[in-house]
């Protein structure tokens, strides 16, 4: 019984030495993307804890291209108020970011026409796969001796797929 039992598990021990573990991703590599719809939460105001009274923060986005190499091309910068309702669409023409570059678009801390919750709905894209760009608003305000200031990071919603070559594609690096 105990030699059966020794062999079972000699077995065992065999098995999973010969076993081949698939390798997952490479986590020294960071993630690249063709393009992304990302959104990213904005506050033009908070409420204070005395009488629920609002307490106005300048917003600022920011756009990092973080690829050392290529552009990317930001197609779309919608901002929208705390029902989803388009407020302005800052991009007439679509804005090339340089490698390591940035973009910022700023909302005045006298401006709550967002309200409590705006947010903005960003559209980019790369003729080739690049690190992912770090999308963030900035927060802050001031009132007598008091100071507020926190940032919100983007979130994918959307990954697009590389772009179709047929000589018709635009190239923007």
């Amino acid at each position: 019984m105990k030699i059966r039992f020794l062999l079972c598990l000699l077995f065992c021990f065999a098995s999973l030495a010969s076993a081949q573990v698939s390798p997952g991703p490479d986590i020294r590599q960071p993630l690249r993307s063709y393009g992304q719809m990302i959104h990213v939460s904005a506050y033009s105001f908070v409420y204070s804890y005395e009488k629920g009274r609002q307490f106005n923060l300048a917003v600022t986005l920011s756009i990092r291209n973080t690829d050392r190499n290529h552009k990317i091309l930001v197609e779309s910068v919608r901002y929208n108020d705390i029902n989803g309702k388009l407020i302005t669409e800052y991009i007439k023409e679509p804005a090339l970011v340089n490698p390591g570059a940035c973009i910022q678009y700023l909302i005045n801390e006298s401006d709550p026409a967002g309200g409590s919750g705006p947010s903005f709905v960003i559209r980019w894209r790369s003729a080739h796969a690049v690190s992912q760009p770090v999308v963030e608003t900035v927060m802050i305000g001031t009132k007598s001796q008091q100071g507020i200031s926190f940032l919100c990071s983007g979130h994918v919603l959307e990954e697009f797929l590389p772009p179709i070559s047929t000589g018709s594609a635009v190239q923007h690096d």
